[in-house]
């Protein structure tokens, strides 16, 4: 196994100076349409790895099939690290980097077939799934509903007050009040459904109903209206597609690609960024690891940001 560490700790600043200064430069090829939809679909194979982390995956080896951290290739996978192995870099919560190394850096038994294949899925949502994403979005202050409406309405969301949001951070147990209302079709089938709610979370995420501090969320509502619609289907499609779920967002980007040969003013940064937040927050998508799970903590250290 590689004997280079597998976290890094280099100051946050000169990382952002650099490593990421120079990746990110990159993403400028991403403002066409093709490119844009491909890098999408790069996220949706990459499950074991939050949109952003898969982002800057493909920036590093565009050709990259699977990757995963040299624990998880030892400990799920029974392969060890090639020697001189070229190790990529994501962003780790803890660390603030990490290295992670391609399949093909990799050497021992063969990968099994539903880990291997990038489109695994995770099954169909039913309605058991959206009572319970709609307990964990309540326990943040986001009240969801399921009304019967008509076939033409899907869902929307807004403030459930029109007073600024508090700058102060309150814990779960003090947000008795919902900060947003989301409203889903009672009538419409749990797979829609749950591409409606990741819509509708999308535009809160985003940005597009303005700042909130306590979700981190920063003001973006001075987009237009059609970039809006679409940086919240490509991140419905980056969370239906990675969780197993078809949706029309997958015609939908299909269609604004053959009509269009520019999407630069849509944040990228944003949109990969807002679909790994809705993953974290109900509580879907993979994880890779680090390290063993350690006494007194809930979860390992994962790659998610």
């Amino acid at each position: 196994m590689a004997d280079s560490p597998e976290t890094v700790e280099v100051p946050e600043q000169e990382i952002a100076q650099s490593l990421l200064g120079e990746l990110l430069e990159k993403s400028r090829s991403y403002h066409k349409s093709d490119a844009f939809k491909e890098l999408l679909d790069f996220a949706v194979k990459l499950r074991n790895f939050a949109p952003f982390n898969a982002f800057l995956l493909h920036l590093q080896r565009p050709g990259l099939r699977f990757a995963a951290s040299a624990y998880d290739w030892a400990e799920r996978h029974g392969r060890s690290i090639k020697e001189g192995a070229c190790p990529l870099i994501i962003l780790w919560p803890f660390g603030p980097v990490a290295l992670v190394y391609d399949i093909a850096d990799t050497e021992g038994p063969p990968l099994p077939a539903a880990v291997a294949n990038a489109f695994s899925a995770s099954g169909k949502i039913d309605s058991q799934h959206m009572t319970r994403f709609a307990k964990r979005l309540g326990n943040r202050g986001i009240d969801v509903r399921f009304i019967a409406y008509g076939d033409g309405l899907a869902g929307f969301v807004q403030p459930a007050t029109e007073q600024p949001m508090q700058a102060v951070r309150r814990s779960k147990s003090d947000k008795e009040k919902p900060d947003y209302r989301v409203r889903v079709n009672a009538n419409h089938d749990p797979n829609v459904q749950f591409a409606t709610l990741a819509h509708e979370l999308a535009h809160l995420y985003l940005g597009h109903l303005g700042a909130d501090t306590y979700l981190k969320i920063p003001d973006r509502s001075q987009a237009k209206h059609n970039q809006q619609e679409l940086e919240a289907e490509a991140v419905s499609y980056l969370v239906c597609r990675r969780n197993g779920i078809s949706s029309q967002s997958e015609q939908y980007l299909a269609d604004y690609v053959r009509e269009h040969t520019s999407v630069e003013k849509m944040d990228l940064d944003a949109i990969l960024r807002s679909a790994g937040q809705i993953e974290a927050l109900l509580g879907i998508g993979e994880q890779t690891r680090f390290g063993p799970r350690k006494p007194g903590k809930k979860r390992p250290k994962s790659a998610k940001t």
